[in-house]
């Protein structure tokens, strides 16, 4: 089932408080988030500010609070070391030793800082933009365009027939895994759209009875992931060739090398195994 909402612990703000809590720090070199391996569980780094840890951010962005204590995003600079007793690892593969709050905010983190970084200047005149304080947008002092947080919607899908569960290997996927069918929506399309087209386009399917699932977050670099099923109308599979190599009908007891439950797509074929599974 689709996990618990974040926001039960966590509130979104673009204004820091007055207060002298220790702030949770997301710092990012690119792609790797600064972990405290000091801490248990593994944990980000937890203090007043960065100086503690003899780190000069380029770039920090108040992002709301968890728990009480605030939450900061923080850019440095490629070379930068990781002081001691923590590391900087790749974000995709520290979900299995963070608290799934800390992931879900480290994602969150990651994607404000890439925003932030490449919307300095104005898209329009080039002149530097200003953040603004009221919401998490940069806008043009000079000719006052505005640019919001960037979110690309992306659809996967669960889809079944007679008991089956549609897979399929992705052209750059990992090593023998299989996954199930996705793909970016585009203008002027509704959901619903997306995952039709995206069906055909990818296994030359027909579908129909789509239900909506779940949505998560996904960071790589900056989607939102809105989870479907759906049940087989007609057509035999024909794989494009191009993002799909292979694909094929799979029973619950049967399942290939699958997602982790870091993405929402693990939560779709948990709940394909229960529904469908012996």
């Amino acid at each position: 089932m689709p996990r618990e909402s974040i926001y039960k612990r966590y509130k979104p703000s673009n204004n820091p408080p007055e207060n002298n809590n220790p702030a949770y720090w997301f710092v990012f070199k690119l792609n790797e988030l600064l972990i405290d391996a000091n801490n248990n569980p593994i944990n980000v780094p937890l203090a007043n500010n960065l100086e503690e840890f003899d780190i000069s951010p380029l770039r920090t962005q108040y992002m709301g609070s968890l728990n009480g204590n605030p939450c900061y995003s923080a850019e440095v600079i490629p070379g930068t070391g990781a002081p001691e007793g923590m590391v900087f690892k790749d974000l995709r593969q520290s979900y299995a030793v963070l608290d799934e709050d800390i992931y879900l905010l480290a994602g969150r983190a990651v994607q404000i800082i890439n925003w932030d970084s490449s919307h300095q200047f104005c898209g329009k005149c080039s002149t530097p933009t200003e953040t603004k304080v009221d919401e998490m947008a940069k806008v043009c002092p000079e000719c006052g365009f505005t640019n919001h947080t960037r979110l690309s919607p992306a659809v996967i899908t669960a889809i079944i027939k007679d008991g089956k569960l549609l897979m399929a290997k992705h052209s750059r996927g990992q090593g023998n895994r299989y996954g199930l069918i996705a793909g970016f929506v585009e203008a002027g399309e509704t959901l619903e759209e997306a995952v039709k087209r995206e069906t055909a386009e990818e296994v030359g399917l027909k579908i129909n009875n789509i239900e909506y699932f779940g949505s998560q977050p996904w960071p790589y670099p900056n989607s939102l992931m809105i989870a479907f099923t759906a049940q087989y109308e007609s057509g035999e599979i024909m794989v494009d060739g191009d993002e799909i190599t292979h694909a094929r009908w799979f029973n619950a007891d049967e399942l290939p090398d699958i997602p982790s439950r870091v993405s929402v797509a693990g939560d779709l074929i948990d709940w394909y195994k229960k529904e469908y599974g012996d």
